[in-house]
């Protein structure tokens, strides 16, 4: 699984016109899965994300996580970050997994979040979302499990 994590002042993601899934300060989470990806991932990426020290502590260090700001957490599903643009000008996306695969990954995650005690929003899965977010520091952190 691959992540894009973003920590957030806000955040929320449109269908259409309906939001369907808004957070106050957080993290928004933009995650992609591949073909060998399995429930094991979903739970430790779930793990990694409560548990990420990205906000800022009294002396102005990265030292808290979502856990410790009691913040909130959006969860949007991008099969395009298993794009290859390497060859060419058009990304294969051949390494992402079907949304056979994919989807049930994806709602374990945010069980699992839920499980630690995050409030999770989330994106639709299988339709066209617009995501819209105030980046905070900014700080957008790479990550895969």
């Amino acid at each position: 699984m691959r992540a894009v994590i973003q920590r957030v002042e806000r955040a929320s993601v449109r269908v259409e016109t309906e939001v369907v899934g808004a957070i106050g300060a957080g993290l928004c989470v933009l995650v992609g899965v591949t073909h060998d990806d399995s429930e094991a991932e979903a739970i430790k990426l779930a793990d990694k994300l409560w548990k990420l020290r990205v906000f800022e502590d009294a002396e102005g260090k990265m030292n808290r996580s979502v856990a410790d700001e009691d913040g909130e957490l959006l969860i949007v599903s991008q099969f395009t970050l298993y794009g290859d643009g390497r060859k060419g000008n058009r990304p294969s996306f051949i390494a992402a997994a079907r949304p056979e695969h994919a989807e049930p990954l994806i709602e374990m995650l945010v069980t699992a979040l839920r499980q630690l005690g995050a409030t999770v929003e989330t994106g639709r899965f299988r339709t066209e979302m617009s995501v819209e977010l105030v980046n905070d520091g900014p700080v957008t952190i790479l990550l895969e499990i």
